[in-house]
């Protein structure tokens, strides 16, 4: 890494990192040049000079003919090292089997990637009608959902007001959704305590989130138990958003011990 490390000018690490993660949204199509620069808000010559730096380390790479980018084999083999300390499906899985049986609807669980809210994991309870409303490696925009909106809503005021002005031109392909509404129901949710999203994503499906933290007091990802309309009566919200509570309660807990003993096997 020393080529982007001594890039020159002041800044050059930190515009890479924001090209990486601007390039991980992206998917397998990449993104243009110009428009990198643009939903950067970096000077093109700038966005051109690191991004070439970036495929000489093969963080990145360029497709030839559509001179398109997108992220290179040496992000997917980083990831892959990482993955052994930060991946926490296996510390949620558990908990999420625990809230599968206890509910006997599908559970998930959901992480920031950037303005998005990723589906890594899910459970499926008991109940014959199951609502698989999201797929492992799926995508919204944070806020979409009730474990996006469980994160938003966890947010700084200043970070969410950024965010649901980033994610808003996107809002439209959701019925009844926009930047105000989304705003609300941010509000509501910090004020129940837990996200509940009726029908409105999904038409006759009604999900209960619930967000946890990191080590730092930072929300780090939710778990959420979405089920029919008409098994979620009041009641029954109710006890799913206390018994999630209780497992993202334990999880954080869970997720700080576990950080300790890895750093403490390091040394």
């Amino acid at each position: 890494m020393d080529k982007l490390v001594n890039a020159g000018a002041p800044g050059s690490l930190s515009r890479g990192v924001a090209l990486l993660k601007l390039l991980a949204t992206a998917g397998v199509r990449g993104m243009a040049l110009t428009d990198i620069a643009v939903k950067a808000g970096i000077p093109h010559p700038t966005v051109h000079r690191v991004l070439q730096q970036l495929v000489a380390e093969r963080l990145v790479d360029r497709h030839p003919e559509l001179r398109r980018y997108r992220l290179g084999p040496l992000a997917f083999e980083l990831g892959l090292a990482s993955a052994t300390f930060y991946d926490i499906r296996d510390l949620c899985d558990a908990a999420m089997v625990n809230l599968a049986g206890a509910s006997e609807d599908t559970t998930y669980l959901v992480v920031r990637s950037g303005f998005e809210a990723v589906c890594m994991h899910r459970r499926e309870g008991s109940f014959p009608i199951r609502t698989l409303i999201l797929d492992v490696g799926s995508r919204r925009p944070l806020g979409v959902g009730a474990g996006g909106l469980a994160l938003l809503a966890a947010m700084e005021d200043a970070e969410r007001s950024a965010i649901i002005e980033r994610v808003a031109p996107m809002l439209a392909t959701f019925e009844g959704l926009d930047a105000v509404v989304l705003q609300e129901a941010c509000m509501q949710t910090r004020k129940r305590g837990y996200s509940l999203i009726k029908s409105t994503i999904n038409l006759g499906v009604t999900a209960v989130g619930q967000v946890f933290y990191s080590s730092v007091g930072q929300p780090m990802g939710a778990l959420s138990v979405a089920a029919l309309s008409q098994r979620m009566t009041a009641q029954r919200i109710e006890a799913t958003a206390k018994i999630l509570d209780v497992a993202c309660k334990d999880l954080g807990r869970r997720l700080r011990e576990r950080q300790m003993v890895e750093w403490s096997i390091q040394y």
